[in-house]
């Protein structure tokens, strides 16, 4: 983790949010934020640890998203190492395709994250209106998360929770991931389990080593789940869902209906032998992608 300690250490540059006005990075490093910085308006949702708001930066007039989390609950669940390794990695992460974590700051009993503000909100609630997308639109987040994924893990970063909660939709219609609180920056597999059932690939639910092909898994599930309006493996039990993973037991309903190369494209991903899954380069050429994403990695509706 080495690359990431000076963000703890010095705080954040002002200049994120006022590219239009320079300041000094001797100076920006001077100062602390306070919500004194900033109007706080409307609420934008809630979440565990705290509540998540609309705000503008007095000094730049920039529109951002305040995360107010709550450090006895962080510290009750015991979530502070969790937090920090989030925005050590989110900060230094600059994708079209990923929401910008511009800062941080705290006081005695909160810490608050300044984010990228996502006009057009959640995917999680677009997918319930929806019930499910339309191939095109579908084909079009699977590809721009590809490229993200690309980027994380060339970066050695593997986010292990893809799902539609952790994904909002930009002022565009570009998808931007934004949660990464089960994220690890690492060279080496891993064993802990984490994310959310539903998305847990074999190798998790079976508590052995993985690595980053557990976000092909991931993007598999989300790919089923865009075209269909649930996740493959879903049951009534937890143990049967897990049993369903394990097995790989895939199943196609016969409606909605979904073309046979989505079919085989998401065949492609959730593979139980996970360097036998699609590689994410590779998914970008397949046919299904290059026929129905917009290039562009806009879903304009």
């Amino acid at each position: 983790m080495q690359m990431y300690q000076h963000v703890a250490a010095s705080g954040f540059d002002r200049c994120c949010f006022a590219e239009t006005q320079q300041i000094a990075a001797s100076e920006a490093a001077q100062k602390r934020w306070t919500t004194s910085d900033f109007d706080i308006g409307k609420p934008l949702g809630r979440g565990k640890f705290g509540h998540v708001y609309l705000a503008r930066e007095k000094r730049s007039d920039h529109i951002v998203a305040l995360k107010v989390l709550f450090k006895a609950q962080l510290q009750q669940s015991q979530v502070e190492h969790q937090l920090r390794r989030e925005v050590e990695i989110q900060s230094h992460l600059r994708h079209p395709n990923i929401l910008r974590l511009y800062g941080y700051f705290y006081d005695q009993k909160r810490v608050y994250l300044i984010l990228e503000y996502a006009v057009r909100g959640e995917l999680y609630k677009e997918l319930q209106k929806c019930k499910y997308f339309s191939e095109r639109r579908a084909a079009t987040y699977v590809a721009s998360l590809a490229r993200a994924l690309i980027y994380c893990h060339g970066k050695h970063v593997i986010h292990r929770d893809i799902k539609p909660e952790n994904l909002l939709i930009g002022a565009q219609g570009e998808l931007k991931i934004a949660d990464f609180g089960w994220s690890v920056h690492t060279f080496n597999r891993r064993r802990t389990m984490c994310g959310t059932l539903d998305y847990l690939p074999p190798e998790m639910v079976e508590s052995v080593e993985h690595d980053a092909s557990v976000d092909i898994w991931s993007l598999g599930i989300l790919c089923y789940e865009f075209l269909y309006g649930v996740p493959p493996f879903e049951a009534r039990e937890h143990s049967e869902t897990y049993k369903r993973i394990v097995q790989v037991d895939l199943k196609f309903p016969p409606k909605p209906i979904v073309s046979s190369s989505a079919k085989d494209l998401i065949s492609q991903m959730l593979v139980k032998e996970s360097t036998q899954r699609l590689a994410l380069h590779k998914l970008l050429e397949h046919p299904w992608i290059v026929q129905n994403a917009d290039p562009s990695g806009l879903y304009r509706g």
